[in-house]
């Protein structure tokens, strides 16, 4: 019998050094949020007080959109968490009257981009942050999916579509009318999202107007399947921040 030829080789295996570096990547502490969103809320006051009886860590909105919507964004290190504390709460009587609008749902958990000079804070403190920031009072969530020909660039062109990107976004930041949270979604959204973003900042326009300016960018123009639906809020309770 002939020997197999090298062309038709199996894959190789991972090296121990390549396990080891997932594995660690795998058990990095992060920090999941999930939003969930109703209508037919007339009485905002019953679902702010059971929010804040519940004492998890979460933000009510007002929806921008929805005169009788309201949402709702939990975060958690533990994603048992929304399927045991946030699913109670949920299924509490200030919610019971209320319309649940999936359609609107959005989950992700905070990822490391390899340049964070910080991936600790990056990964577990600066999203809390941002969301529950006593200043920002205003939030635009969307969920958004790249097309497939992104992944399968060269990592290198990948990065630089990637900076051009941030680099557009960042005097938002400097300018303090704009921070963000970026949460990966893969497997945990029923629409097949890749990640959610949150814009979050102390006056709408300038939030608008970030989303108007990243149309232009390269990833937006040429990588971007999909964006949406999105959620407009404003800040009605928020859990402080310890």
């Amino acid at each position: 019998m002939q020997p197999a030829s090298p062309l038709h080789a199996g894959p190789a295996a991972p090296s121990a050094q390549e396990i080891e570096r997932l594995r660690a990547e795998l058990a990095r502490p992060r920090l999941f949020m999930q939003l969930q969103v109703f209508t037919g809320a007339r009485d905002r006051d019953a679902v702010i007080r059971a929010v804040e009886e519940s004492g998890l860590e979460a933000v009510v909105y007002q929806d921008f959109l929805d005169p009788r919507g309201i949402g709702v964004l939990l975060m958690d290190e533990k994603p048992e968490f929304f399927v045991s504390q946030g699913r109670e709460l949920f299924n509490a009587s200030a919610f019971s009257d209320l319309t649940h609008r999936p359609q609107l749902t959005m989950t992700g958990c905070t990822y490391s981009t390899g340049r964070d000079p910080n991936p600790e804070d990056w990964m577990l403190q600066r999203p809390r942050r941002n969301a529950r920031n006593p200043a920002w009072d205003w939030a635009v969530w969307y969920p958004l999916r790249r097309k497939p020909e992104f992944a399968v660039l060269p990592r290198e062109e990948q990065g630089k579509l990637l900076v051009e990107h941030a680099t557009m976004a960042r005097p938002y930041g400097d300018a303090e009318a704009a921070a963000d949270i970026r949460l990966s979604c893969y497997g945990m959204d029923a629409n097949d999202n890749e990640f959610v973003l949150g814009l979050i900042g102390p006056q709408l326009f300038p939030l608008s107007h970030l989303i108007q300016e990243m149309r232009k960018s390269q990833q937006t123009a040429h990588y971007i399947q999909s964006l949406g639906p999105f959620f407009i809020g404003r800040v009605i309770w928020r859990r402080a921040l310890a």
